[in-house]
């Protein structure tokens, strides 16, 4: 199961205290300086008719950047007492008993799982970058509570509510809403590749897509040239107007291979796991960078 900061990511900020860090894609709580000044920076354009030109330039850029510094320590801070200390149980089960070998690059996206079997070569890539884009439809900016709200005991117990509601707590035993995209390649030497596009969602593999190309290199697509040459490949019939034996038969060959339930359950929660990673080392990156 996916923890509760990444199904969240695309809800409301004022959420982030209860829920976990992956809402703090939204909006981040403001500084005590920004909130007591007349105007916060992003809405300098709003305001500018306030204050003089002059007067903006005059201000010490040291003074943004100690804040910022601030703000990026206290983040961290947030993210340390937030994130879970232990790696989940599929990943570890998964890590441990699969014949995937896991390539996973810090501060690069994408994570790939390769195994051989019998002849073949199988590769399976997913990217964090699902989480970002994922826009779950459980969550109503309307109804959102404010920072003010939250900082009551009864604003706290009815956000809480609000998330059991939405199936949404850390604790529950429900499976992962947000749907990870699968490339899977399975390739044999001289003979070509197939390519299947699936999506690993609430504990199953559900194929999208199923390609075969003569050229193994199309079915990675790892380039632009190479995915636009893809695209003018006779790509086969969609995956859901095949005869439905056909279709059993096909997702019973990559369950053969191990794309399987724990493939399924693993994914989301390894996306997960890395993105906090990689969210921390990226506030780690800037604030070195600001305190320079």
């Amino acid at each position: 199961m996916m923890s509760l900061r990444a199904v969240a990511r695309s809800a409301p900020r004022t959420l982030s205290r209860l829920s976990s860090p992956a809402i703090r894609q939204a909006v981040a709580r403001p500084s005590p300086s920004l909130v007591n000044s007349a105007c916060a920076p992003l809405r300098l354009t709003q305001c500018v008719s306030a204050f003089s030109t002059t007067l903006l330039r005059s201000a010490p850029s040291s003074e943004v950047d100690e804040e910022l510094s601030v703000k990026l320590e206290s983040e961290l801070q947030f993210e340390k007492e937030m994130k879970d200390n232990d790696v989940p149980a599929s990943v570890k089960d998964f890590l441990e008993n699969s014949s995937f070998e896991l390539k996973d690059t810090p501060g690069m996206e994408d994570v790939y799982l390769t195994r051989k079997f019998g002849n073949e070569i199988i590769t399976v890539s997913f990217s964090i970058s699902d989480i970002s884009t994922y826009e779950p439809d459980h969550f109503n900016e309307d109804s959102a509570l404010t920072d003010e709200e939250l900082d009551t005991p009864e604003g706290r117990q009815l956000a809480e509510a609000e998330a059991d509601e939405a199936g949404l707590d850390d604790g529950e035993e429900g499976m992962n809403a947000v749907p990870c995209r699968l490339n899977i390649v399975v390739e044999k030497e001289g003979k070509g590749a197939l390519n299947i596009e699936a999506v690993a969602q609430d504990g199953q593999i559900m194929v999208e897509n199923f390609y075969y190309f003569k050229d193994p290199k199309l079915a990675h697509g790892q380039s632009a040239e190479v995915a636009h040459a893809a695209q003018d490949v006779y790509p086969g019939p969609p995956f859901g107007t095949l005869d439905e034996d056909l279709q059993i038969l096909m997702e019973r060959y990559l369950e053969e291979r191990g794309v399987s339930q724990a493939l399924a359950i693993f994914v989301p929660d390894y996306m997960d796991l890395k993105e906090q990673r990689e969210y921390h080392a990226w506030l780690k990156d800037v604030k070195n960078f600001v305190d320079a």
